[in-house]
């Protein structure tokens, strides 16, 4: 896949204090394989599916060790002026851009509200192999509590346009790039708990929902949602057993009729 446009998640990877553990679990639940892990670069090995690179682990650096998370990165052909907008609208940078050898220049970035996500300004490494296919990544979205924070963030940094999903049930917008439909801003209701921060939830394709979960919750991961039917697949939320949230979709089971969007940008 050819570097895609800017605003486009292009990457996600997750630090493990376990990455053997990590390894075992997402081979097993996604079908991945692992490449060789580098020293010079901290041990972070890349997965893939079908020869494909779809994600990356690591292991923590120094002073970093906690919780694990998934990390959703965003194309940028200028991390440096990505992270000055950043800083200009609200935001925190948590790593000034740091170029990784001929690879590319990553930076890390907490919005408004909380939710902590990547930029990515592809070198020789362009990010995702393969999406939307099982075992690679497939949609995102953020998750707030303050969603007007969020949504002034986001298309003051990246070329978004938005789009509000009808009807009370959801406070649920769509962000575009060009045609193509990116990223989603769901408002965290009451249902989570009050210590869940605002985050970046990560789906990832299966090729049975029920089934992905089944294996998950046997290798020791916590069911948080679902399976539920959509008009866009299948899904379900779990925690993996370090504790990192992530999503599974069936994209081929959808179920009812797609929900109307008024563009608001």
């Amino acid at each position: 896949m050819a570097v895609q446009p800017e605003g486009t998640p292009c990457w996600a990877d997750a630090m493990f204090s376990d990455v053997e553990g990590a390894k075992s679990f997402y081979g097993d639940v996604l079908g991945w394989t692992f490449g060789e892990s580098s020293s010079e670069f901290g041990n972070y090995t890349q997965a893939y599916k079908d020869g494909k690179a779809v994600a990356a682990v690591v292991p923590p650096m120094p002073g970093q060790e906690g919780q694990s998370a998934w990390c959703l990165y965003f194309a940028s052909p200028d991390a440096a002026a990505t992270a000055q907008r950043i800083r200009d609208n609200g935001g925190t940078v948590l790593m000034d851009p740091m170029q990784v050898s001929d690879f590319g220049t990553m930076t890390l970035a907490r919005e408004p509200s909380g939710a902590v996500f990547g930029v990515w300004q592809a070198g020789v490494h362009e990010g995702f192999e393969a999406t939307s296919v099982p075992g690679a990544y497939a949609w995102a979205e953020v998750f707030t509590r303050e969603p007007e924070k969020t949504d002034a963030f986001l298309p003051a940094v990246f070329p978004f346009r938005a789009k509000q999903m009808e009807g009370d049930e959801y406070d649920f917008r769509t962000f575009d790039v060009g045609e193509e439909t990116v990223l989603g801003r769901m408002k965290m209701t009451d249902d989570f708990p009050p210590e869940v921060p605002s985050y970046v939830n990560v789906y990832f394709a299966v090729d049975d929902c029920d089934a992905a979960v089944a294996r998950a919750t046997e290798l020791g991961a916590v069911l948080r949602f679902g399976p539920m039917s959509s008009p866009f697949g299948r899904f379900a939320a779990v925690t993996d057993p370090q504790g990192a949230s992530f999503s599974v979709i069936d994209l081929e089971t959808t179920e009812g009729d797609m929900p109307k969007l008024t563009d608001v940008s």
